[in-house]
């Protein structure tokens, strides 16, 4: 039997885990661990901190505290949350701890020894009022592609475009606002375009059964053709580099990360470590799409290029992105769900989260989480189905049997759940109808189906229930409410088993109430059904004794509901009246100092309007539109008829600002435009809109625009 070695992308200690990383990489992580355990396998689970990097010293240096307060802080939050949520990893380490260190250092000397890096001399930005080099993360600037002002010197997070530093305009450092000058530095560089033909081609041409966005991404960064990276960083923060020299220089935080798998493997595993990751042990790593690239290239590449039989990752299950109410999660806009908070605020509730999450999972393309359809499958599946089936038959043995297993005398073929003929071969029916497809499609790392095909089996007893109706037959037929009650507990006990690795303390409370706990062998048989194994479809035999029952699952209240909603939408408020503010600031429309629009903004503020729900604020369509044309409208002193430009759409909206702005003066501009307001006639002109206007205090009209350009037709929330 082979080691497996599953890892779980590090998440970074600059923040707490939401429910985009739970969705996408570590409750499919955990299910795969928890299956491979159940099989027998020997399973090591890892994860850890990532530590290292710009962003938390960006942090640190925002909040007036050192980078280790920042990760001292977020570790102990995330590693928390995660052991709150029954996430089973096996060790939860982190990338500032001196095996780490030790380790990484190690790494790169090897390469270096062998010849692998090439050191190269070259221009890099340089702060001179701060005294260092900026790594690419400390430069932010406007992005060549899409012209988003706020993007990074390694990448855009608007358009997702990959750069390099010197490929932004406008540079300035994020440390002082300065603009940098080019220093000559020296830095050591992975030589991934001398390895593309002779290793990463083939490798990665020869894999099948992986994911088609995780190949597809991969193939098209080879198609580009590969280029060296720097396996270092000019920074303080970070593992050193152990070369004579390299004074003030790091490791790159994508060479030392992934070492964080190995070096948390020692850590947990000090004598056989090593067997965890060469020979014949598997490797799979359970990531986001964001983290494709390196771990199907780069860490593949340093493994390679190290030898040693450091093996290569066996399966990349990347998931796509989840999305929050309509838009896209964002740290940075406190748009989300937080793990820890979510766990604070909704007790108890952990599996209820878990289901949902695997439920909607983004497997092959960006799903959405509500807080709504989060308290409908909750309500409805886990309360309405599972959790009724459950209590209706414990009740009802309880009610007529005292919970202890009747003694069927006759099979009646009309009460029987399965075809008994079924039978003559040996294995029975029921585990080739959901076992089997439920093992299979965990195999095929289909989670959300896997749990789906488990929910089948809570919908076929639900449905055997109100078939039968075992209330009513025990006044006609004892025998019969007998062999219905005992089929229906044999579907509850098999839906306990199936539900351990998607809810694991939902199944070990049925399970309980069952008063039943199969050993590591019985379960086993178990989850091999299919390979090799003809499995096993519990039955309790007669006289067992039965706990007593209790709802396995509480509903949740509307008003449980608004309070996560309404928690958003502060959230989201918030952050819009701070881009109105950084727009306000920025804007030279209005002619008047940033002072005065503050003491404006003060006072005229506009009178509260009746309150609203969130159902009447997501009815409402906002967009980006630019105005491509501009016109008066004839006899209409106060009208200007625009022509806008809605993504792939054009609009004619009528919009009475024509005292406040000349035709010239409003082509071009980006606005927001209510989209689905009802189309009305102006001066015989059918407006399809309105632009949203802020009046100052002096009367002056300002349009809303984006504080950065954004593509026309982008919606806004």
């Amino acid at each position: 039997m082979s080691k497996i070695t599953i890892t779980a992308a590090l998440p970074y200690a600059n923040g707490p885990v939401h429910i985009g990383h739970l969705a996408g990489v570590y409750i499919p992580a955990d299910i795969h661990a928890r299956v491979q355990r159940l099989r027998g396998e020997e399973v090591l689970f890892i994860c850890g901190s990532d530590e290292h990097g710009v962003p938390i010293t960006l942090r640190a240096r925002k909040e007036g505290v050192t980078s280790q307060d920042v990760v001292d802080r977020y570790h102990k939050i995330i590693g928390d949350s995660f052991r709150d949520l029954g996430i089973s990893f096996d060790i939860y380490s982190r990338t500032s701890n001196q095996t780490h260190k030790d380790l990484s250092q190690a790494f790169f000397k090897n390469l270096y020894d062998k010849g692998v890096f090439r050191e190269i001399r070259s221009e890099q930005y340089f702060d001179e009022q701060a005294g260092q080099f900026l790594a690419d993360r400390y430069i932010v600037g406007t992005c060549p592609s899409c012209k988003n002002e706020g993007a990074y010197g390694d990448q855009c997070e608007k358009c997702g475009s990959t750069l390099s530093p010197t490929e932004l305009l406008n540079p300035k450092s994020a440390l002082s606002g300065t603009v940098p000058v080019m220093r000559e530095t020296i830095n050591w560089y992975l030589p991934l375009d001398e390895i593309q033909e002779s290793f990463l081609n083939e490798w990665i041409g020869g894999k099948s059964g992986w994911k088609s966005n995780v190949l597809g991404q991969c193939k098209s960064w080879l198609n580009e053709g590969l280029r060296p990276r720097a396996m270092t960083r000019d920074l303080e923060w970070g593992v050193p580099v152990p070369l004579e020299g390299a004074d003030g220089k790091v490791l790159y935080v994508w060479f030392e990360a992934p070492i964080g798998y190995i070096s948390a493997t020692k850590e947990l595993r000090p004598d056989d470590w090593e067997q965890w990751w060469t020979g014949d042990s598997r490797l799979i790593h359970f990531i986001g799409k964001d983290n494709i690239v390196f771990h199907c290239i780069i860490f593949p590449a340093m493994l390679h290029l190290r030898g040693d039989g450091y093996v290569l990752p066996e399966q990349v299950p990347a998931n796509e992105f989840l999305n929050l109410e309509g838009q896209k999660i964002s740290t940075s806009r406190n748009w989300a769900v937080w793990l820890n908070e979510y766990l604070e605020e909704m007790p108890n509730r952990k599996d209820e989260l878990r289901y949902v999450l695997t439920s909607i999972a983004p497997e092959t393309k960006d799903s959405e989480f509500t807080w709504k359809d989060y308290q409908t499958r909750v309500n409805s599946e886990l309360v309405g189905i599972m959790g009724n089936f459950a209590n209706r038959v414990l009740v009802l043995m309880q009610k007529y049997y005292e919970g202890v297993m009747p003694t069927v005398e006759t099979i009646q073929e009309k009460y029987s759940l399965f075809d008994r003929a079924a039978m003559l071969g040996g294995k029975h029916p029921m585990v080739d109808e959901y076992i089997v497809p439920v093992v299979k499609l965990l195999g095929q790392y289909q989670f959300r189906d896997a749990q789906f095909k488990m929910m089948e089996l809570a919908r076929l007893g639900n449905k055997y229930l109100a078939d039968h109706e075992p209330w009513k037959l025990i006044k006609t037929d004892a025998d019969g409410t007998a062999q219905v009650l005992s089929e229906a507990v044999q579907v509850l006990y098999n839906m306990a088993m199936l539900m351990e690795p998607f809810m694991p303390d939902a199944s070990g409370r049925l399970l309980a109430q069952l008063q039943v706990n199969p050993d590591a062998n019985t379960r086993k048989d178990f989850w091999m059904a299919g390979e090799g194994v003809d499995g096993v479809w519990f039955e309790l035999s007669a006289g067992h004794q039965l706990g007593s029952s209790g709802l396995l699952f509480q509903k949740i209240e509307d008003d449980v509901i608004e309070v996560q909603i309404s928690k958003l939408l502060a959230a989201g408020a918030a952050n819009a009246a701070a881009v109105l503010a950084e727009s306000a600031s920025k804007s030279n429309n209005s002619g008047i100092e940033n002072d005065k629009n503050m003491n404006a903004a003060v006072e005229t503020v506009a009178e509260n309007k009746p309150e609203v729900t969130y159902d009447d604020f997501a009815k409402l369509d906002l967009r980006v539109a630019t105005v491509v044309a501009c016109e008066k409208v004839e006899k209409a002193d106060k009208l200007l008829k625009l022509t806008l430009e809605v993504g792939t759409e054009t609009r004619t909206v009528v919009s009475g600002i024509a005292l406040h702005f000349s035709p010239e003066e409003v082509v071009g501009k980006q606005v927001l435009l209510l989209a689905n307001l009802a189309p009305r006639k102006m001066r015989g002109i059918e407006s399809q809109g309105m632009i949203l206007m802020a009046e100052d205090a002096d009367g002056k009209l300002v349009f809303m625009s984006p504080s950065n350009a954004v593509a026309s037709g982008s919606g806004v929330s």
